[in-house]
């Protein structure tokens, strides 16, 4: 499933502090140890970095890359705060990248203009692992150069 929606209003870092302790703390109740494979699978590298202000307008792919393996089917939730700051649809197709772990996503992006991401943002969360655990929220802001 994708998702492209506009949210406006809520703030970024509780949500992500929120789903993590709400993770951990179910571990917890349930006597599970605290492990890499326990956690909900979290944001590692994209591409272009969060907070890159020289981003090359002729970039045509925004790929973000998780800790673990991902539900690959579909399964995927780019969230925009509007649609001033959110890419134009490139060409392609949303797609994992044989990693499982790479989602890809086609964009045409313009000189000077600022850029502003969600993986994953309140009930739109449909990145997950394999065991069906939704990613924590990610932010990605960055700027392409004139």
């Amino acid at each position: 499933m994708s998702v492209n929606t506009t949210l406006k209003g809520e703030e970024p870092v509780k949500t992500s502090i929120v789903v993590l302790l709400a993770a951990t703390a179910l571990a917890v109740a349930e006597d599970k140890p605290i492990t890499v494979e326990a956690m909900p699978p979290s944001v590692v590298k994209t591409v272009p970095q969060a907070g890159d202000t020289a981003v090359d307008p002729a970039l045509k792919e925004i790929s973000v890359t998780f800790s673990k393996n991902m539900l690959t089917d579909r399964m995927w939730a780019i969230c925009q705060i509007s649609d001033d700051t959110f890419p134009a649809k490139g060409d392609g197709k949303i797609h994992y990248l044989a990693d499982k772990r790479t989602c890809v996503f086609p964009v045409k992006l313009q000189p000077g203009k600022t850029y502003v991401l969600w993986f994953n943002r309140g009930k739109f969360n449909s990145f997950r692992d394999a065991d069906n655990n939704p990613a924590v929220p990610y932010l990605l802001v960055f700027q392409t150069k004139k």
